[in-house]
């Protein structure tokens, strides 16, 4: 994904434009990332986005561009972020080619040498593509925004051409500096590049005429006289100082030196890490002690690359040679190097005879710190062991540069500075891939495909290059069939080999260092099945104390078979864990592979139940029991300890439950439901079910079978697919007949009820509620009285039978709370407040909401919250509190969108279209309750499709288009004839035909006018 403000703004996702709206949504875009991710205030924007014609005011006009933004950008997985603040874009700022421009000028003036300074230049200046902004903002306003930008675009260009003359190549720069004085005739920077340009191409004249010309200029319009720096080359020019032309590349006038490898024309990436060490080969002329930096990363990370990469840039500084020596410290089939053998070797490089050089390492280490004080060189060890391996090979007076790459981080080393490498960037793999293999410039499908092998290689510079050799030296391949032998992940590091060059072989190595007890941990690791882990489960694993696990995985961690995401958490690099489950497979047996997985699934579910059982006691007894296994598990000591737990290893539970262990997926089934359905993870909530309940059909067990398509069909109800919801709840009650289930009964009865009252069938809905209320009181099961209490009192409400409605819903309040139902408590509240709110007490009704949403944000119930919001907006609008209820409406709006909960939309929109014709905006009422009536009719919701109705017939009526708003009260009061309903909520059929009859009085009089 890449933004692009330097030209016109554009959004570019696999080399397409992605459209971004229309130009206030561009253009708002481009503010919000001209901040990098800081927030910009809604005034701040309606300063910059103010719309003098628009008849919103400039607010609310901000509100709506944030919306149709948002939408847009939710497309391409970035998040437009609301702050007390005001609003951000949240994404890397290197996807944005302004914030690129100016780390890669800056980089760029950091660097020392001219040819690579250039280079870096041409590829920033190469971002514009115009003026920024170019069509979306006019030039005032791009220069409040862009004045910054343009002054360093300006500030690159000359630093471009400076660089270009340190290089000689000023015949290159004659004509372009002409059109730039022309356009900058003020920057002297120009002017003199200018002059020493033509001075050193032979046209002395002319580079004088050039400063008489900017005399004149600078003298007539702004009444100044050319700067020192003009004047100093002037005069310079005139006496034909030889100091202008270009100097001879001075020479070492001594041999030294020069053992680095051949740099990569291939070598990709790593800009950031490339920078630090060239900074700290920059500044080691006077420091203190000798600069060192280790490299440390897993096999084939591309250390080596780097060091000699960088070592090849910083050359220059380092007159008096540059040294590299293998340590093999894992080579295949070569012992690591012997301090005292590799210190024999570098004294000969720097010239020591041989009858000169000591026998002992000691006397050895000795001497090289002599022989290098007074010099500056660049050492590089590569590939060494530990840190006893390097310590002897340091100099020891400051001036030189050490390099040292390892796969294991050398924290013994004293001021080391490290650069620990991890996989490359998308951009950059993909890169290097297409370097190699010769395929730059591929059609969008093609790219995929390249954008998949890189990902398949794990984003590992070793694999990818020999994927990649691969695929080159092969020409009956093509990407696809790549790609098709590399998907096989049995099989796929048997594909990453080529000659001598292997990723087996590389982490074989790695993995043969390791002591016993630590390959056995790696080894049975590989058959987690999640993206993490954490010491609980690798002590689950391993079949050892958590102390034990630490300490193994902290070993593994050092040596990058193991990546640490954050305290406690780890994971393995792809490639890592292919490695270590075809290990365990060669070298473990099935029976003990599948202990270890036994182990760890008991310690997820064990563990799961515990958790579940803090967060929500009150359903303890409608969950399985808490299985007791015999490994560590946390200690979750309350209920924030629960959630964290839950949040980190859902992932890992989730994947546990598509491993072909039927018991294990029905108890994660029956466990989570209440956590996903509270979290509002329904897509997650339904994949689970879905594979619950293959399980329970592929063992027979129909009780199972019953529980799971009741838990399928509330996320279903709760994804809004009713038909699909019903077809679950109707085989549960067919499965509660047959096996007499009455637990299971209540829930599919209780589904339907809902269901029913939604659709606007009331009287089958209040049959349903009563029969789970009965169920319910002869099972002692306080927790689904509740429940059934709650819908039946929604089911009376919505039939207007109040006094039966707040009965149902004061004795659902009662016993949530006696029990510590904190779902069923923030149900009931919001029950008995939408009675208050129907009965126009609506301080009693904001109370309850409020309440409702308390309860709701302590529980982490984010559907529950997002009721709650909708509800209290409606009491406030209606007690004439509009600007609370416009606040709480967009904020419902914003989580409903965010959730894809489309019924909480709904009345978030039917809530703003009230507002706005209460306070005189009809045009804008339009438009949201059209959205309304859309999302109505989707759903399926025929009570609220008659609320829609009404509000649009209001907006027409306030806008003077009469027949447009009896049409809509007609459908309106329709629809509640179908349902054998005179009130629903704000609407009455009796008000409605009082108001057609003042339509037709109306017609009628201008009929007669």
């Amino acid at each position: 994904m890449e933004f692009r403000l330097l030209g016109s703004v554009e959004a570019i996702a696999d080399g397409q434009e992605v459209p971004v709206g229309r130009r206030r949504e561009r253009l708002l875009l481009a503010v919000l990332l001209l901040a990098a991710g800081r927030p910009v205030s809604v005034s701040r924007l309606a300063e910059l986005l103010g719309d003098r014609e628009s008849v919103r005011s400039p607010r609310d006009a901000i509100y709506v561009y944030v919306s149709r933004l948002r939408r847009c950008l939710r497309t391409m997985g970035v998040e437009l972020t609301s702050t007390p603040v005001g609003y951000a874009v949240m994404v890397d700022p290197d996807m944005v080619d302004a914030h690129r421009f100016d780390r890669m000028t800056r980089q760029a003036c950091n660097t020392a040498d001219p040819t690579q300074r250039a280079k870096m230049l041409d590829l920033a200046l190469g971002l514009w593509r115009g003026p920024a902004l170019a069509d979306v903002a006019t030039s005032e306003l791009r220069e409040q925004l862009c004045a910054r930008l343009e002054e360093q675009r300006i500030a690159a260009v000359e630093s471009r051409v400076e660089a270009y003359l340190e290089l000689g190549r000023h015949d290159e720069l004659i004509a372009e500096l002409a059109e730039l004085t022309r356009a900058f005739p003020a920057r002297e920077r120009l002017v003199a590049a200018r002059m020493l340009a033509l001075y050193r191409a032979g046209r002395q004249t002319e580079a004088l005429e050039v400063f008489q010309q900017t005399a004149g200029s600078l003298a007539d319009e702004l009444g100044l006289d050319p700067g020192p720096r003009l004047v100093e080359l002037h005069t310079a020019i005139l006496r034909n100082d030889p100091d202008l032309n270009v100097a001879e590349a001075r020479r070492p006038a001594s041999p030294a030196p020069a053992e680095l490898p051949g740099d990569l024309a291939t070598f990709t990436g790593r800009a950031t890490e490339l920078e630090s060490l060239l900074t700290l080969g920059s500044g080691v002329e006077s420091p203190t002690a000798v600069v060192i930096s280790s490299i440390d990363g897993m096999a084939g990370i591309g250390k080596t690359a780097l060091a000699v990469h960088a070592a090849h840039r910083l050359a220059d500084r380092f007159p008096d040679g540059h040294l590299f020596v293998d340590l093999h410290g894992c080579t295949p089939g070569m012992d690591p190097a012997a301090p005292a053998d590799v210190l024999d070797r570098i004294l000969r490089s720097l010239g020591i005879p041989s009858a000169r050089i000591p026998h002992t390492e000691d006397e050895r280490a000795a001497l090289l710190r002599t022989s290098m004080t007074g010099r500056r060189m660049i050492v590089v060890l590569d590939d060494a062991l530990d840190e006893t391996q390097v310590r002897p090979l340091l100099p020891g007076a400051p001036g030189s540069l050490v390099l040292v790459t390892s796969r294991r981080r050398l924290t013994g080393l004293d001021d080391v500075r490290p650069v620990s490498l991890d996989v490359l960037p998308l951009r950059d793999a993909t890169a290097l891939f297409n370097r190699v293999a010769g395929t730059d410039g591929l059609d969008e499908d093609r790219a995929e495909l390249v954008d998949e092998i890189v990902g398949l290689c794990g984003r590992l510079p070793l694999a990818i290059r020999i994927a990649a050799a691969r695929l080159r030296n092969r020409p009956m391949w093509t990407l696809t069939h790549l790609a098709e032998r590399l998907r096989d992940q049995q099989h796929r590091l048997a594909e990453l080999e080529s000659g001598r060059r292997s990723v087996t072989a590389a982490l074989d190595l790695s993995y043969r260092q390791l002591e016993p007890d630590r390959q056995r941990m790696i080894r049975l690791l590989g058959q987690h099945p999640g993206p993490d882990f954490d010491t609980h489960a690798a002590a689950a694993v391993a079949d050892t104390t958590t102390d034990r696990a630490e300490r193994l995985l902290d070993d593994l961690l050092d040596v990058h078979l193991v990546e640490q995401t954050r305290p406690n958490r780890y994971r393995f690099h792809d490639l890592v864990r292919v490695h270590a489950a075809n290990t365990c497979a060669e070298l473990d047996s099935e029976a003990e592979r599948r202990q270890a997985s036994t182990r760890l699934f008991d310690y997820y579910a064990a563990t799961a139940s515990v958790a579940m059982n803090l967060l929500y006691p009150y359903e303890t007894d409608a969950r399985p029991g808490v299985p007791t296994p015999d490994v560590p598990q946390p200690a979750l000591g309350d209920e924030a300890a629960a959630a964290a737990w839950l949040d980190a290893e859902l992932t890992n539970l989730l994947a546990v439950a598509q491993c072909d262990r039927p018991a294990h997926v029905l108890h994660l089934s029956a466990t989570l439901h209440r956590h996903l359905r509270t979290r509002g993870r329904y897509p997650t909530a339904d994949a689970l079910h879905s594979r619950a309940l293959d399980a329970a059909r592929q063992t027979g067990d129909r009780v199972a079978e019953l529980d799971t398509l009741n838990r399928l069909g509330h996320v279903h109800r709760m994804q809004e697919r009713y038909g699909a919801a019903i077809d679950c709840f109707e085989r549960a009650v067919e499965l509660a007949d047959e096996t007499g289930h009455r637990v299971g009964e209540h829930d599919a009865l209780w589904g339907l009820g809902q269901l029913h009252r939604l659709q606007g069938r009331y009287a089958p809905a209040i049959d349903c509620f009563r029969d789970t209320l009965s169920i319910a009181r002869a099972l002692g099961d306080r927790a689904r009285e509740i429940s059934a209490l709650a819908g039946l009192g929604f089911a009376y409400r919505a039939q207007s039978v109040h006094a039966s409605a707040l009965d149902c819903f004061e004795q659902a309040l009662t016993l949530a709370r006696a029990t510590g139902d904190r779902t069923g408590e923030r149900n009931a509240l919001e029950g008995v407040g939408s009675v208050h709110r129907t009965q126009r007490r609506y301080d009693l009704a904001i109370d309850c909401h409020r309440q409702a949403l308390s309860v709701a944000r302590g529980i982490g119930h984010r559907v529950g919250e997002l009721n709650a919001r909708w509800s209290l907006g409606h009491a406030y609008r209606l007690h004439g509190q509009y600007e609370q209820a416009v606040a709480c409406y967009r904020q419902a709006l914003a989580l409903a969108l965010e959730l894809g909960h489309r019924n909480s939309e709904f009345e978030a929109r039917y809530g703003l279209g009230r507002t706005d014709l209460s306070t005189g905006r009809p045009d804008q009422a339009l438009t949201h309750h059209r959205h309304a009536l859309e999302l109505a009719c989707d759903l399926g919701q025929a009570p609220d499709q008659s609320r829609a109705h009404d509000g649009l017939a209001r907006a027409y009526r306030a806008l003077g288009r009469l027949g447009q708003a009896r049409q809509h009260w007609q459908q309106a009061l329709t629809i509640l004839d179908d349902l054998g309903l005179t009130q629903f909520e704000e609407i009455d059929a009796a008000e409605i035909n009082t108001r057609l009859h003042g339509l037709d009085r109306t017609v009628e009089q201008g009929r007669t006018s």
